[in-house]
C-alpha cells in the first residue's frame, strides 16, 4: 500500500503498534456513535479493529506529521466492500474520522483531496461517493469543501448500532474534480 503525503500529514498503513493511539481517540463518545459505530472500549478492542475493518485495501491512519501520531482514519470502499453508497463499476466511497482535538483544523478535508487525487489519477475512479447521517454537520462540511455536491437522501437506513437513521449522499464525478481544477501540496 502507498504512502501519501501532504502538508501535514501522512496516510499510511495501520499498525497493531498504533493501537494505543487509536483508542485514545476512537473510543471518545463523539466520533463513533455520529458515524454509526460504537466507541472502542480497550486499546485490544481498538487493535482488532486494526487486524480486520483496518486492515481493507486502502484504508490509512491520518499521521500528523508534527508528531508522527494517528490522529484519524481515512479510507477507500470499492463496490466489492462495506459501504453505505449504492455503488456501480468504476465508483467508490470514502469515509473518515478524526480526533476531537484535531476537529475544524482543515486536516481532515486536506486528507480527502489527497484521497481524491489517488481515486481519479492512480486508481481510475469515475465517481466517489461520500455518505454522513443527519446531524453530522462537520463530516458534511468536509464534503463541501472538497466539492463533493449532494445527491440523494435515505430514510429508514439501519446504521451498525443497529438503529434508524436518515443518511444523505454527495458524490463527485472525476470530471467535476478535473474542472474544480483541485491542487493538492505535497500529495
Amino acid at each position: 500500500m502507498n504512502y501519501l503525503e501532504t502538508e501535514r500529514l501522512i496516510l499510511r498503513p495501520w499498525s497493531e503498534d498504533d493501537a494505543v493511539s487509536l483508542y485514545r481517540y476512537a473510543s471518545h463518545p463523539d466520533i463513533g456513535p455520529i458515524a454509526g459505530w460504537a466507541p472502542h472500549s480497550s486499546v485490544e478492542d481498538s487493535r482488532e479493529v486494526i487486524r480486520t475493518i483496518f486492515s481493507a485495501p486502502e484504508t490509512y491512519a491520518v499521521v500528523l506529521k508534527a508528531t508522527g501520531e494517528p490522529i484519524g482514519s481515512i479510507g477507500v470502499m470499492f463496490n466489492d466492500g462495506v459501504h453505505s453508497a449504492t455503488m456501480e463499476e468504476g465508483d467508490a466511497e470514502i469515509g473518515y474520522w478524526i480526533g476531537v482535538p484535531y476537529w475544524g483544523q482543515g486536516l481532515i478535508p486536506e486528507a480527502v483531496r489527497c484521497l481524491l487525487r489517488r481515486c481519479f489519477e492512480e486508481l481510475a475512479i469515475t465517481t466517489v461517493w461520500c455518505g454522513h447521517y443527519d446531524g453530522n454537520r462537520q463530516s458534511r462540511r468536509v464534503m463541501e469543501k472538497c466539492g463533493f455536491i449532494f445527491h440523494h437522501t435515505e430514510t429508514g437506513k439501519m446504521s451498525p448500532l443497529g438503529d434508524i437513521r436518515t443518511e444523505h449522499f454527495l458524490r463527485l464525478k472525476q470530471e467535476e474534480w478535473r474542472k474544480l481544477n483541485m491542487e493538492v501540496r505535497g500529495c
